[in-house]
Parts: C-alpha cells; structure tokens; sequence
C-alpha cells in the first residue's frame, strides 16, 4: 500500500537533530513517505549554529514542482526559509501546485531566542506564508518578534493567538513550552472561534534540539493521513511529548529529542 506523502521545505542540520532530518524521521514515525525542497545547508552541531548557505530560490521552487508534479503532495509544512525571497518564491509555487493542508513552522529565533531572520523575511512570513497557512506554529520567542507581544500566562497566551490570526491563517497554535517558572507545557490552539488549551507535562530535560520541528512535522503527517486540525494537533502534541521524554544527550550542548520509542512499539495487525 503506497502511504500518504508530506512535504518539507527548510534547511538541513548537519547535526541531524532538527530541520529536514527531524523532519524526516517524524514523518517515517508517523507512517507517511517524507518529499524535501532543500532550502539551506547549515553548519551546525549541539552547541549551535555555526554558517549556512541559502540554497537559490529558484532551486527551492524546482524541488517542490518536481516531487508535486511526480509525487502528488499530502500535506507540507516549511521550516527554516532563509530570505524574503524564498519566502516569496514558495508562496508563489504553493499557489500553483494547488491546494492542500499547510503548515507553517516559522523558524525566526534561536535556542536562545535570538532573531534568525531579517525583519523583511519576517515581514514576508506574514504577508506571504501566513495567509496561505491552515496552521501556523509559533514558539514564544517567535511570537514575540512576529507580534511584539510576551507571552507570560493564558490571557496573553490568548491576545497573542488573536494577532497571529490576523495575519490570515486559518489556526495558530501558539507553543507554551518555553514559558518559564510552570508545572506544565500548555499549547493554544485556535481559528478565532475556539481555543482549545492542550496542557501536557514538562520534562525537566535540556535535550530538546528540533522539538518545534519534530510537533510540526507529527501535525503535518496526521493532516497528509486526512485528520482535522485539532486531531492532528492533539496527535502531534502526545507524539512529542513523548519524544521529549526519551530525549537523549548528543555533543556537549543540547541533545535531540527522539522518535526511536516508535522502533519498540507492537506492530499492527494487518
């Protein structure tokens, strides 16, 4: 049975923990076959980022059409997108490929919370990107440069779920876990209508390397399988939770979390 396909744009990690990598084996986890526009080649390792390359905008643009045009497209999702303009340049091609679910994971800070992107890609996530989103997936730190607003508890969890939504997408999951000083990771998740808190335990772990990649892309795999948004985003949320849990030291900086607990898991009946 061939299985349903997932799309990611972004960059790779020369560290395998995060970007295309994560991306990858979450999709393999979650029993879809994983396509990739190559957008960046990072230097990198668990003490940080150390260079990149962007890839051309126009290379970027010929991956997707050909997998799209060969391959068919499930759902995708994008990660680090490097410029303006191939933020542009993926809008445009999205547009033309037609119409599936999308996520956008908006790779603008650091580990540290340190911006990642000019203020032009910035502004062209939310020009280009987020109108074009069925979700978008925002860290605090993300939340903070693309609406000015800090998180530090639910009421303004929920004005910040408000503003992203302005920017035209259809949800915004607004990610909790690195608000300091609480018990629990609490997501928000929310189309203006509802909000919906997904509350779920906080690990006292510091190996968390390509844990906003591994969420999106577990979301990702569930929409390209035909689940609605908060199916998807409740799927996504128990799927790194436990990722997190099994999260393994890697390097002397921050290790990655792990999807191998998928490896020791019985085998459906057939």
């Amino acid at each position: 049975m061939t299985p349903r396909t997932a799309l990611t744009i972004a960059g790779s990690d020369s560290g395998g923990g995060a970007g295309i990598q994560a991306d990858l084996r979450t999709f393999f986890a979650n029993g879809v076959h994983g396509l990739v526009a190559l957008t960046a080649v990072t230097v990198q390792n668990s003490l940080g980022v150390q260079g990149f390359t962007e890839i051309p905008a126009d290379v970027v643009t010929a991956q997707i059409k050909a997998v799209a045009s060969d391959m068919g497209v499930d759902a995708a999702k994008t990660g680090m997108l490097a410029s303006a303009e191939i933020i542009r340049s993926v809008a445009k091609t999205l547009d033309e490929i037609g119409e599936f679910p999308f996520v956008v994971d908006p790779v603008a800070a650091s580990m540290t919370g340190h911006a990642l992107l000019r203020e032009d890609a910035l502004e062209a996530i939310r020009t280009e990107l987020f109108p074009r989103a069925t979700l978008i997936t925002p860290n605090l730190d993300e939340v903070r440069l693309l609406t000015g607003i800090s998180v530090v508890g639910s009421a303004s969890q929920r004005a910040a779920a408000e503003a992203l939504l302005e920017f035209g997408s259809r949800w915004v999951l607004v990610k909790g876990g690195h608000l300091q000083g609480t018990t629990e990771c609490v997501d928000l998740l929310s189309d203006g209508r509802e909000y919906i808190e997904l509350t779920g335990p906080r690990y006292e772990t510091e190996n968390t390397h390509g844990g906003g990649d591994t969420l999106a892309s577990a979301i990702t795999a569930s929409l390209a399988k035909g689940a609605s948004v908060p199916d998807a985003v409740a799927a996504g949320k128990k799927f790194i939770e436990r990722c997190v849990a099994e999260a393994y030291p890697l390097g002397a900086g921050v290790g990655p979390v792990s999807p191998f607990w998928v490896l020791a898991q019985p085998r459906a009946s057939t």
